[in-house]
């Protein structure tokens, strides 16, 4: 099977490092032209230099702040102003790890507008341009945690929940205009975000960080984290053509991880 994403155009969250550089990648090799969203502009302009153009495409990145809403909701809303987008992949960075004991009600409101607000905010201005072309693909990463909750991630437990079941509601709405929405359930990845919680378990347990990964690589039944470009892998196809009868759904990538159906 040949994807090619020639003539697409794609907005990604988080795109500075990690699964969303990793998909960005694999977008822009599969022909799209790729629009890169994080706050590390420097390294945005570095990832940018070494994407695929084979195909004519051109990329250029977009500076925000997901964890100021009110700056991202005006920079974003100007972004949309004078561009669309084919494929929307909504990501941002995580919120702080801890239990339910340990956050606040202004935690958890943080947590609702960098995880759920900037992906609905998004979502609503990239859907007008996808409804004028009746074609477009929305993708959320999420995480394994909305089946079965991490106790050590109240915040992400909690807030990728409500995106999740939002974006099922969504995916009914506009399907008839060929539009897509479909989650992705993220697993143990090889990232900066899975090194700084290994780090801060490593030093709660009082035991090194190596015997953390080891651990964490022994529950999954692949026996071993997953590389990013695996993720991009998966997600460019649910942004291609031969993907358009999956919506509304959640779809793991994580090893075997989730017990769960």
């Amino acid at each position: 099977m040949n994807i090619s994403l020639s003539g697409k155009r794609a907005l990604i969250g988080g795109s500075s490092k990690g699964i969303g550089e990793a998909i960005a990648r694999q977008l822009a090799n599969s022909g799209a032209s790729v629009v890169l969203m994080a706050r590390n502009v420097s390294q945005m302009q570095q990832i940018i230099k070494e994407l695929d153009t084979s195909q004519g495409q051109q990329h250029q990145y977009l500076a925000v702040d997901f964890s100021n809403f009110e700056a991202f909701k005006s920079t974003i809303a100007g972004f949309f102003d004078t561009n669309t987008v084919d494929i929307l992949i909504n990501n941002t960075q995580g919120p702080k790890a801890g239990g339910p004991l340990e956050k606040s009600v202004s935690d958890y409101q943080e947590a609702f507008d960098l995880l759920f607000k900037s992906v609905v905010f998004t979502t609503e201005l990239a859907l007008k341009g996808m409804q004028q072309k009746q074609w477009g693909r929305i993708i959320n990463v999420a995480s394994v945690s909305v089946k079965e909750p991490l106790n050590y991630l109240a915040l992400s437990n909690s807030i990728r929940a409500a995106v999740v079941t939002w974006a099922k509601s969504l995916a009914f709405d506009v399907g008839k205009e060929k539009i897509t929405v479909n989650n992705v359930l993220t697993g143990y990845f090889d990232t900066d975000r899975i090194a700084q919680l290994n780090a801060k378990k490593s030093e709660k347990l009082g035991i090194p960080v190596s015997e953390v990964r080891s651990d964490m690589e022994s529950r999954v039944p692949l026996n071993r984290i997953g590389d990013p470009a695996e993720y991009g892998y998966l997600v460019t196809f649910l942004a291609s053509d031969q993907a358009a009868y999956i919506t509304g759904t959640n779809i793991p990538i994580d090893g075997g991880l989730l017990k769960s159906f």
